[in-house]
């Protein structure tokens, strides 16, 4: 699976997403900004399947809940659950950087390439086949002839 741009979103889309990626053994390249529940990657597919791209961003900021009337608010027991789901270098780069707030945290460079592996030495995904387009719940994924997923 390759992230080459993703705003976030709903929460449980995501995850749902991560988990069918985890599950299929599949790995992931970060290839241009993850923002927001994006970053449940790091929560879901274990390190070792996920690999970062020079143009790696990743964003994180405290959880928001919506009402049915569109008002936000901050979600404190969310954040400190989605949190601790991230893996221990995540999490204290987050703390040495304020902690989640409003505020997006972002997390490139060399100190993502720190925790995760440059993509450089791994192959390509994909198979040079065109794409197939399909939606899962409120996230657009394009899937290779053999079954390679992207976003």
């Amino acid at each position: 699976m390759r992230i080459r741009s993703s705003p976030g979103g709903e929460v449980l889309s995501y995850l749902s997403l991560f988990e069918l990626v985890r599950k299929s053994g599949e790995r992931v390249i970060i290839d241009g900004p993850c923002q927001s529940a994006c970053t449940l990657v790091l929560s879901v597919v274990p390190g070792n399947r996920i690999c970062v791209a020079r143009r790696a961003v990743l964003g994180f900021h405290a959880a928001i809940a919506v009402d049915r009337n569109g008002r936000r608010y901050s979600a404190s027991d969310a954040t400190q659950v989605i949190t601790e789901t991230y893996p221990a270098p995540v999490r204290a780069w987050i703390g040495r950087h304020g902690g989640l707030s409003r505020r997006v945290l972002l997390l490139r460079g060399r100190e993502l390439t720190a925790m995760y592996p440059a993509c450089g030495s791994l192959q390509p995904v994909g198979n040079g086949l065109p794409l197939i387009t399909f939606h899962y719940q409120n996230l657009k994924l394009a899937v290779g002839a053999q079954g390679t997923c992207h976003s």
